[in-house]
């Protein structure tokens, strides 16, 4: 909870993981409009690079789900936390094609095979800062399209 006062009057504001929204974000579309009546007009743009880096899986993943109202409904929102990741990447992929931007996307893949015991495990966490930092030392190779 977050103490805030409007217009002199004293307010407590929650405030929830922004994911359940939007989990990433390039610019607004409206940015780039004159880049592309530039593009489209045959004038040289200055290349332009965007390096997305998605803090989770773009593919299925596959779990059980306990045989009640609240376990369903809680595999239900779980899945449409990622979809919606999933579609962020996507959207964005289509705003960089259709603007002229070269992508770059940074992802955990389905090799990293760890299963995640229980939230904020730290052998689960270091296995994972490890897989990154594998990949970094081999020099990243960066996805120029979504694997969807």
């Amino acid at each position: 909870m977050f103490d805030v006062t409007l217009d002199g009057v004293a307010y407590q504001e929650m405030h929830v993981d922004g994911g359940a929204f939007a989990q990433a974000f390039l610019y607004p579309a409206g940015l780039t409009r004159q880049r592309r009546v530039r593009m489209a007009g045959g004038q040289l743009v200055a290349p332009a690079t965007a390096y997305v880096i998605r803090n989770g899986r773009l593919d299925a993943e596959w779990a059980t789900t306990e045989r009640s109202t609240m376990g369903v409904a809680a595999r239900a929102i779980t899945t449409m936390i990622a979809a919606s990741g999933i579609n962020d990447v996507l959207r964005i992929y289509n705003t960089t094609q259709r603007d002229g931007i070269g992508f770059n996307l940074a992802y955990i893949g389905s090799d990293f095979t760890q299963k995640l015991p229980e939230p904020f495990d730290q052998g689960y966490m270091r296995a994972l800062f490890d897989y990154g930092y594998q990949r970094a030392r081999r020099g990243y190779d960066w996805a120029k399209r979504p694997p969807v």
